[in-house]
């Protein structure tokens, strides 16, 4: 039987699989949920850079947040923020890559906000 996280990078690579065969031309909006924080990036495959990030760690969300930066409210503000800065660049389609977590919680709020700062996904 498979390990956790053998599980965890099958998921991850059949996703990410299916949005870099579908959607090559657009960049990949990427995010990582650890414990405590939340990252988010938007990365071009194709020159294989990053354009944008965010993350809760920076100092721009510190004692931002009631309860921590690991909460909904902090997902959403991280999605804002990424949004904004992509929007600056000049980005505004990508493809979401939830790297192989379930879409729901952190996640989901992370991409309803980006969706409504301005992002088409």
């Amino acid at each position: 039987m498979a390990t956790k996280q053998e599980r965890y990078q099958y998921r991850k690579d059949r996703s990410r699989g299916h949005l870099l065969k579908n959607g090559a031309h657009r960049p990949r909006l990427s995010v990582y949920r650890s414990l405590k924080y939340m990252y988010a990036q938007i990365i071009d495959d194709n020159t294989h850079s990053t354009l944008v990030s965010a993350t809760t760690l920076s100092k721009e969300f510190e004692g931002k947040f009631e309860a921590s930066a690991k909460s909904i409210e902090a997902a959403k503000a991280l999605g804002a923020a990424i949004a904004k800065k992509a929007i600056d660049k000049g980005i505004t389609e990508v493809m979401f890559d939830r790297g192989g977590r379930v879409y729901h919680g952190r996640i989901k709020a992370l991409a309803d906000a980006a969706r409504e700062a301005g992002l088409k996904f």
